[in-house]
């Protein structure tokens, strides 16, 4: 019988870490061991270069970059970095 506390237990990699954290985004709850598993679970992913968009990033409609360039490359032509 498994006696593993399934709310220590990371949703990425399986990990079983005391102490683990929740993170609750768009009405869901869920349990990572770092940050690391965060980011590859729910960041956005570009949709330019695919890299993950770990800072503020750029929306340009519904879609995500992790730049105003990408974005540009996509045919979003009004994004800038600065205004």
């Amino acid at each position: 019988m498994d006696t593993t506390d399934t709310a220590t237990r990371c949703e990425v990699c399986g990990n079983d870490y005391d102490m683990a954290f929740e993170v609750r985004a768009q009405g869901a709850v869920h349990v990572f061991d770092s940050f690391e598993c965060a980011i590859h679970k729910l960041a956005p992913v570009c949709e330019h270069c695919q890299c993950k968009v770990i800072g503020h990033g750029v929306q340009a409609g519904d879609r995500f970059f992790c730049c105003a360039h990408c974005a540009r490359e996509s045919g979003a032509d009004q994004v800038r970095d600065r205004v």
